[in-house]
């Protein structure tokens, strides 16, 4: 199957990007197939592919990722299910634990059993939208405390979406990166949303993609491992100076892996190292935590840039994106400038 090509919306900080909202015309003429917001500690993830809704007729519309922290999951399978209607059946579900600092610095939320927790709020999540009831706690955004109410409440019939679904099995997916989370996608959802995703970690994915699929229930009908996605998220900078074009991405990377919690819980900074540059990352954590920000950004070599990324000219892309032929990435989804898109939507519909 030909690799597909999507659009990340960018995470706003001043409001969207400027002229986003013409070009979603041309992405979809371009042959975009899906278009995806994500969600940090500012703009919501739903509210952008909401608005792309109205606004385009044929991509497919996801979230890379909602976090489970920040709803409970009935929250999360209505909204899932309000978006899914108003595109006529377009929307895709992404959902991620997030790590440490987002959920108890920015949702007040206890970072516990992340794997126990997303497994118990999926299963929530596909009760609402099957429209059958929740029991009591299941699918809570965080561990319930003693509920003097239960009693009172095990005498009522539970309560169901009283909104049906536009269609049965909309697709969920899991963000992960760790080889646990991987395969917990594999076993209990439609496809993985893979951050930082590189061609030279190939065998890990296929690894963990394996171990889940092993443990899949007979029960689980909404997908196979054949049709199983793998939704692959990337930024391109299409320059013809290769160090002027990471040069781009260096700071993010930097925050990323020196500043979202210590190397044991952040997801970002093992996800990385785990490509062949774990002094490199200790480095730049460490000059990170010393709030020398710029070093930081400095001390990211071009190497780890381009294992994690798509940059330089043109015909470099192309040789690069060569490699990912051979991945178990189905789609890949591009964060950077329309520009970049056309360039690699061009090569990859040639």
């Amino acid at each position: 199957m030909p690799l597909r090509v999507g659009f990340h919306l960018g995470y706003w900080r001043a409001g969207p990007p400027p002229g986003l909202a013409a070009q979603l015309a041309e992405l979809e003429w371009l042959g975009c197939d899906s278009l995806w917001s994500s969600e940090v500690y500012g703009a919501d993830a739903f509210t952008p592919v909401a608005w792309a809704a109205a606004l385009t007729s044929r991509c497919r519309l996801g979230t890379a990722a909602a976090q489970i922290p920040a709803r409970s999951a009935a929250t999360t399978a209505t909204t899932a299910m309000t978006i899914d209607h108003l595109s006529c059946g377009r929307f895709c579900l992404g959902i991620g634990v997030s790590g440490p600092r987002v959920t108890q610095d920015w949702h007040g939320q206890p970072f516990t059993a992340p794997l126990r927790r997303t497994r118990d709020y999926v299963a929530a999540v596909r009760r609402v939208w099957s429209r059958n009831s929740l029991p009591p706690g299941l699918g809570a955004t965080a561990q319930a405390g003693p509920d003097d109410r239960q009693e009172e409440r095990s005498a009522h019939p539970g309560l169901k979406s009283i909104l049906h679904p536009y269609r049965p099995g909309m697709p969920l997916y899991l963000a992960a990166e760790g080889p646990r989370n991987i395969a917990l996608a594999a076993e209990i959802a439609d496809g993985l949303l893979a951050t930082h995703f590189s061609p030279a970690a190939t065998g890990y994915y296929r690894s963990a993609l394996a171990s889940g699929f092993a443990r899949r229930s007979p029960d689980m009908t909404t997908s196979t491992p054949k049709t199983f996605e793998v939704i692959a998220r990337t930024h391109v900078v299409v320059h013809d100076d290769i160090e002027t074009a990471a040069d781009q991405l260096r700071p993010r990377l930097a925050r990323e892996i020196g500043l979202m919690g210590p190397p044991a819980h952040n997801f970002h900074y093992k996800a990385i190292a785990r490509l062949g540059f774990e002094r490199e990352c200790a480095t730049i954590r460490d000059l990170a935590l010393a709030g020398r920000h710029q070093e930081a950004a400095a001390a990211v070599p071009t190497a780890m840039v381009e294992s994690v990324s798509l940059i330089g000219p043109a015909a470099k892309i192309k040789d690069d994106l060569q490699q990912w032929e051979s991945t178990p990435a189905t789609t890949i989804v591009l964060t950077g400038t329309i520009d970049g898109f056309r360039t690699v939507a061009r090569i990859l519909h040639a």
